[in-house]
């Protein structure tokens, strides 16, 4: 195999990429700003082996396969423990880059991994459709606080936001103007509705052929909403060692804020996208209603006296270690 020619690190920004080189041993070949374009990125080096890091962030993951395709070996690094790691106070696109560059040349580089685009593409889509479904539960919300201003109470056994429901909003006693809003907000959730069937059909056309989506739906209690958000966010679920990593990366794992002689939790851990861990936590509401071996963790946990969100949570934990085994088979 070549031997590697020079280490770098990549500094990035929408305009400009801060580019610093170094040698085996260290010695700083270049460290200069260049123009956001691979060619003149790729241009500020000899022809060689490199092997570079840029910091995940928009547009990263793009330049990295660009890169990949001049030659580069580029990786992804986590922009919270780079952060952690750097010794001054003071921050400039120069030590940021050097920073990274001696982080690649002694192999201490915090990785993050490197999604291939087809992965990449879902994610994009799964995160659109999450857009429009709070997009959709704001107006829902606006419409509650209209009726609640203007002491509407809607009638009983007619079931919220149905077809039966909307007729009744359109005649109910509003005023001129409250009546007027009202159509609006109901105007745009018809919208709304549009554009989500419309982005969930794509995200069934794309995901028609994938095999882990496959096996993702063929499970109990995961339907196409949990089965995509899974695919995008995971990817794949073999670069998990472990259920417990897979769980701590999905954000359903406590935290640990123990001190001396005091031993306790505080909470889940800050980690991974909040909308895929709301995800699971709904799928685990699903379980525990309707598998049995998920209910009956649910039930000894609540026979202890756990709080029922604690018990969700932890029916969440349990099945994604559970799934990770089951996926990386």
């Amino acid at each position: 195999m070549e031997r590697i020619t020079h280490h770098v690190g990549l500094d990035y920004h929408q305009a400009s990429v801060q580019v610093c080189a170094l040698e085996e041993s260290g010695r700083v070949v270049a460290n200069r700003k260049t123009a956001n374009e691979t060619r003149a990125i790729a241009g500020v080096l000899p022809a060689g082996r490199v092997r570079a890091a840029i910091e995940a962030c928009a547009g990263a993951a793009e330049l990295a396969e660009e890169l990949g395709r001049a030659g580069w070996e580029v990786m992804l690094a986590h922009p919270g423990y780079v952060r952690r790691m750097r010794q001054n106070p003071d921050k400039t696109d120069f030590s940021d880059a050097r920073l990274l560059a001696e982080l690649v040349r002694v192999g201490y580089l915090p990785r993050v991994w490197l999604a291939p685009r087809a992965v990449r593409e879902l994610r994009l889509l799964v995160r659109h459709r999450q857009q429009l479904a709070r997009e959709r539960r704001a107006v829902k919300l606006r419409i509650r606080a209209l009726l609640r201003e203007q002491r509407v109470v809607p009638p009983a056994g007619v079931g919220r936001w149905s077809r039966a429901w909307a007729g009744w909003l359109r005649e109910a006693p509003l005023s001129e103007q409250g009546r007027w809003v009202a159509q609006e907000h109901l105007a745009q959730l018809a919208w709304l509705k549009e554009r989500l069937r419309a982005v969930e059909g794509r995200l069934a056309g794309l995901t028609k052929d994938d095999p882990v989506v496959a096996r993702l739906r063929g499970l109990r209690g995961v339907g196409p909403i949990t089965a995509w958000w899974l695919r995008a966010e995971v990817g794949d679920f073999k670069r998990f060692r472990t259920g417990k990593q897979l769980a701590r990366f999905c954000g359903l794992s406590p935290r640990n804020a123990s001190s001396g002689e005091r031993v306790a939790d505080a909470g889940l851990v800050r980690a991974g996208n909040p909308e895929l861990r709301a995800c699971l936590i709904q799928a685990a509401h699903s379980l525990i209603q309707h598998a049995p071996r998920w209910r009956r963790l649910a039930a000894r946990m609540c026979a202890r006296g756990k709080p029922r969100s604690l018990v969700t949570a932890a029916v969440a934990n349990r099945w994604v270690r559970w799934l990770h085994h089951r996926m990386a088979a």
